[in-house]
This record gives C-alpha cells, structure tokens and sequence, in this order.
C-alpha cells in the first residue's frame, strides 16, 4: 500500500469538494424527522447503498417503531486490531415541508438546508473518507466500525445499547456532530436528565370550603423553589422548571399538578446529586404528597474521557494545516454514551458552520476539504 503524505490527502479532498457539496445536497433533499419511521427507513436504505459503495460491508439494523440503524464495517489494511468507531445520527428536528421553506442553497460560500450542519455534511464526510482509503491505498491500522442511528435527536431510546456494545470493541471513538462555532472540538458535553415532578392535594370548592382542600399547584410552587435552589451555577448544574400544568378549573381547589424538568451538569458527581435530591424532595403542605419520576438520559462526558484523544487529533490536523482547539457545550450527544464507558471519545468533527436547529443553519463550504482529510488522518494515524 502507498505512503499518502498528508498534503496530498489535503489535495484530494479540494479536488472533491463540489461533489461532496453536490452529494450533501442530495441528503439534504431527503427529509428525515425522528419520529418519521418510512421516511428513516427509506434514508437508511440509501445510506446502505452509498457505503456498500464506498467498499464497506453494509447491516441495516431494524428496529420495529423508531427508524433503522445502519452499521458499516470498512477494512482496508488491519482487520484483526480493535475497530475505530464513528458515530453519526441521520435523523434531524426539522418537521417535513421545511425545504419548501428553508431549500438547499449556497450564499458567500455558506452552504445552507435543514440538518446540513446537523449532520447531514458528516454522512457525506464518512462516504468521501472511504473512498479516499481506497483511491489512494492508504493502509489502516484497524477497521473503522460506523454507525449512522435514526433517534439521537430524541435521545437515542432505539440505539444506545447498539451504540455502547460497539464502543466496548472500540479503540476509540470518533463522533461527527457538528462543532462549535470555529470549528472548535467538543472535549466536555453536559449530561442531560428530564425529570418529572407530581404534587397531589385535595379538591374543594375554592369558595365555600377552601381550608378543606390542599392546594396542590401551592405545594408545586414550593417544589419549584427547592428544584432551582439545587442548581450551582459555579459547577455549571442547571435545573429549569420548563412546563407546570394543574388544576381543573378557577373554583376548584387544585387536587395535582405537575411539572418537567430540565437538568443539566458538567460531572458524574454532581448528577448523582441532583438525583439523590430529586428522589427525596419533600411536601410542604400538611397533607400534601409528592412524587418524582425519570432521570438522567445521558451521562456528562468529561475531559478524562477526550482529553488524551483530543491532543493526538489536534497534533494530526497540524500536519493538515489546521489549528484545532477544543471547547464544551450544555447539550448532550451519542459521544456521552461511550465516554462514559471510559472509551477515549472526541465529538464536534463535522464541518464547520452554524445555526443547528435554526433558520440560519449552514456549513462553510471552504471547510469541507479539511474535515474529510482531518477524518481520514486520523483513521490513518490512530
């Protein structure tokens, strides 16, 4: 096999670069809410198809109520060492009939569309990866193991247990979320909970017998008081009440109410907190009960899990040109899952951009080069 000098993969790539756009169009055109499961299933099948012929061994994984899983195994060198793992989602947040509103396009070289940035570049970025091991005869020291799941925008019910048995095999783990603006790596992610807070007391005319009743929307309002008092803003642990709903009419003393909460933290350790105080919140009122159901759905990734990984990538995109550094964001992704697991991880390797979830969601197009040789370098280097 050939010795690829790392400008050449850089060349190859700028040589690519309008038909990785034009084929990142094409994804794009393909519209694929999470709860959309013929619309997933069809995406999966033509991401089957794009990497069988990229050279990999293609499985659909099926899945009887979210969309299917698509796993693809790709050797070219190695194929007895512990595989690298990818990780990309296809499904994104945008209802169907968004084209129509927000179409494919490019503007003063950014390329704009519903999930192009998140991240349906990436799917393109893996395809182009392959095929650049094989144009080039670039040997690799293990196999690369991708998985491209259809639920992480909904919080991945359908796939972690798919996602974390392949991280176990794994060397290490790649995850090709979008970046942070810059082109910043993510080394830290938020783990991220939902948790749902239900207060029972006891209905009354609220006129003529008030004092027989137990107001149960009075006893949320003391909940929510606690819930938010357990937030560190110096740890960064945030709890936000997001939705309260009670009572059956203005009359009527309140017999429940209910709320969800948002929880957010940096560590393991301040999650198991968190936890351990919303288990044994208590009720204020005489009479009064209160109940707390769900929990954390997915752990912090921390630094102890990417760091190590991070300064081994940083050093490989300097041979590229490219000056990476790193960065943390409150929102959560698959890359939590194996870092937890003590996988080494890295997330945010898409292309850079902006707007995820928004109307101004884009990539730059001049990026796009650098982030498929940055893909293949290190699946050549790691």
């Amino acid at each position: 096999m050939t010795t690829i000098r790392d400008e050449q993969l850089l060349a190859y790539f700028q040589r690519r670069r309008d038909e990785i756009l034009a084929t990142i169009s094409q994804l794009v055109t393909h519209e694929t809410p999470s709860y959309d499961k013929p619309r997933l299933d069809a995406f999966a099948g033509l991401l089957s198809g794009r990497l069988a012929a990229a050279g990999a061994a293609v499985e659909i994984i099926e899945h009887p109520t979210r969309g299917n899983h698509v796993r693809a195994r790709f050797v070219h060198g190695d194929d007895a060492a512990k595989p690298a793992l990818v990780l990309c989602h296809y499904d994104t947040v945008w209802p169907v009939g968004s084209l129509a509103t927000h179409p494919f396009r490019v503007e003063a070289g950014k390329a704009y569309g519903p999930g192009i940035f998140d991240m349906q570049s990436s799917l393109a970025l893996v395809k182009y990866a392959m095929h650049a091991v094989r144009d080039l005869d670039i040997a690799l020291p293990r196999p690369v193991i991708v998985l491209m799941t259809s639920d992480e925008e909904i919080g991945s019910s359908s796939s972690r247990a798919l996602i974390e048995a392949e991280a176990r095999k794994a060397d290490y783990v790649l995850v090709m979320e979008s970046p942070l603006p810059g082109g910043v790596l993510k080394t830290t992610r938020k783990g991220t909970g939902a948790f749902i807070v239900e207060t029972i007391g006891r209905s009354a005319h609220a006129g003529v017998d008030p004092y027989k009743g137990v107001n149960a929307i009075e006893e949320m309002a003391h909940q929510v008081l606690a819930i938010h008092a357990l937030a560190d803003r110096e740890a960064g642990t945030t709890l936000s009440v997001g939705m309260i709903e009670g009572g059956s009419a203005p009359n009527v003393v309140p017999a429940r109410a209910k709320a969800q909460v948002d929880v957010r933290s940096w560590t393991q350790a301040e999650a198991e907190r968190i936890a351990q105080a919303m288990a044994t919140l208590q009720p204020m009122l005489p009479g009064a009960q209160v109940t707390v159901s769900g929990g954390w759905n997915r752990p912090p990734l921390e630094r102890s899990a990417t760091g190590a990984l991070y300064e081994r990538v940083r050093a490989i995109g300097r041979t590229l040109g490219l000056e990476l550094s790193e960065g943390g964001t409150g929102g959560g992704s698959d890359g939590n899952f194996t870092g937890a697991l003590g996988i080494p991880t890295l997330d945010g390797l898409g292309v850079p951009g902006d707007g995820a979830h928004a109307d101004h969601e884009h990539i730059l197009v001049d990026e796009i080069p650098g982030r498929a040789a940055l893909l293949v370098a290190m699946w050549k280097e790691l």
